[in-house]
């Protein structure tokens, strides 16, 4: 097939080179057919591997790899265009020249996102992003088409990819947008123009870059400056910060919450914990006056929040209570968020793709749900300021009240967290002192013997943690992983999936 009949016949809508070059403020260079000029893209990517025949690649700067040098590639493999910084040596085919690689990439989401014409959700908070996403997402897929933020493409690279994978007959498309700094969020929503946004909480995280829990309010709040007056939010009442917004879109908010409370239009009637097998409830409605009975396959009460959240996302498009729960019932765990994986040996809890205190603590709450031994395993959480010292031993001091039978803790900043731990230990006897587990290095039969009935034991790094978990943990352990992303901590996970 040639490019002028692919294009024609799965383009983005308006997405022609002309345009392109227009959205980006950039200049078009090619000498050939003026017609290519007005065929419209069948996709736009930065991933030279990812261009398809019809396509656009954005050729980027990165750290390690410069994308002009595979512009002659993807011609090709059938591109209908370049946009790049520079030109290549050889006229390989239509190019447009801009100043900013990164910033045409979003100039021309923002275009695109002119042209469909389907709702956008805007899905913002600290915690719980990515799963309140998959709930929205997989619910609304009962009556929609549904396009949705896949891995973690939820920053000001990755959203903008998101919107441009969307397609004209998508109905819905269900974004997440993360953010660290201060003004991120401005720009993000400036691009994705939410029709509807969603909330989950307002956490300590990312304070290095942020002050506090107000100054997260404030960065993740700045959603709304991008939607239009009356617009839907959806916001979290069980959040002492976000209960306080009276006003969001000239509206006042919707929100969702466990506890009833007049301020609610959603929230749980009463539910029934089934341990690591999920949570059956009821969701009552204030808005339809319908009673919605679900069941939830993932564990732990925060997967309440999420259920609410699809709830009142899926009413406010016009779903019933039916077609509600029956999309809650298929959602399933996302690798590294709360991900339930039978092991070999050990029934892993995979919760190792970010990390800060407040989920720090429903990791602990989801491991008490276990029925056999719970071991955690908790690394350091990043991006925390200046008080990251304090917020690890406070999650220590967590970790002691918890039900967990052995807490390990990992890293430099988890220092911190070991000795709050150790506060917070009633019997200090079976506390396993630092110096022992880095020192130790005498046979399996005395490693064995120092760590056994031990409660609390601290590495100062994952090449310790890793020779010492043969040591540590028995057979049919429930074994709860987490910790900042870049710990590194997936490695643990698929070590233990094979032991």
């Amino acid at each position: 097939m040639s490019i002028m009949e692919s294009a024609e016949k799965i383009g983005m809508k308006n997405m022609t080179l002309k345009a392109l070059a227009a959205a980006c403020e950039g200049e078009l260079h090619y000498a050939g057919d003026n017609e290519i000029q007005e065929l419209e893209a069948t996709s736009v990517v930065i991933d030279s591997r990812k261009v398809t025949e019809g396509g656009i690649f954005i050729a980027t700067v990165g750290e390690r790899v410069d994308g002009h040098s595979f512009i002659e590639q993807v011609f090709e493999k059938g591109a209908l265009g370049v946009i790049c910084e520079k030109l290549p040596d050889e006229p390989y085919g239509p190019c447009i020249l801009v100043k900013d690689s990164f910033k045409a990439l979003k100039d021309v989401a923002a275009y695109y996102r002119k042209q469909l014409k389907c709702t956008v959700i805007g899905i913002t908070g600290s915690v719980g992003k990515t799963s309140t996403k998959e709930f929205i997402a997989t619910v609304l897929s009962e009556k929609y088409k549904v396009c949705k933020t896949i891995g973690n493409f939820n920053n000001e690279v990755g959203m903008p990819l998101t919107i441009l994978s969307a397609r004209e007959e998508d109905e819905v498309l269900v974004l997440e947008m993360g953010i660290n700094h201060f003004g991120e969020m401005e720009r993000m929503t400036a691009i994705a123009e939410p029709d509807m946004a969603v909330i989950t909480n307002i956490a300590n995280c990312h304070l290095e870059f942020l002050g506090d829990r107000d100054g997260v309010l404030k960065a993740k709040t700045a959603i709304f400056t991008g939607m239009k007056d009356g617009s839907r939010v959806f916001l979290n009442a069980d959040d002492d910060k976000l209960a306080t917004v009276n006003k969001a879109c000239g509206v006042r908010p919707v929100f969702y919450g466990i506890n009833k409370r007049q301020t609610e239009s959603y929230y749980i009637s009463e539910y029934m914990t089934k341990g690591l097998m999920g949570t059956d409830a009821m969701i009552i409605s204030r808005v339809t006056g319908e009673n919605i009975p679900v069941s939830i396959r993932l564990p732990g009460e925060h997967m309440l929040y999420n259920a609410l959240a699809a709830t009142a996302v899926g009413e406010a498009m016009g779903m019933s209570g039916a077609a509600i729960a029956s999309g809650i019932g298929r959602v399933a765990a996302t690798a590294g968020r709360g991900n339930i994986i039978a092991g070999k040996s050990y029934t892993i809890i995979d919760d190792c793709y970010n990390a800060n205190p407040s989920a720090m603590r429903s990791a602990l709450k989801l491991l008490g749900l276990a029925d056999t031994r719970k071991v955690a395993i908790l690394g350091d959480m990043f991006e925390l300021g200046e008080g990251a010292s304090e917020l690890h031993r406070e999650v220590g001091e967590t970790a002691a009240r918890s039900d967990a039978d052995v807490i390990i803790c990992v890293g430099e900043l988890s220092k911190a967290m070991y000795e709050g731990a150790r506060a917070g230990l009633r019997d200090v006897s079976v506390v396993l002192a630092p110096d022992i587990t880095e020192s130790h290095g005498g046979s399996d039969a005395d490693s064995d013997k120092i760590y056994e009935g031990a409660r609390l034991i601290y590495f100062k790094d994952k090449e310790g943690l890793k020779r010492g978990l043969k040591h540590i943990l028995h057979g049919g352990d429930s074994v709860l992983i987490k910790a900042s992303h870049g710990m590194g901590f997936t490695e643990i996970v698929d070590i233990l999936k094979e032991e």
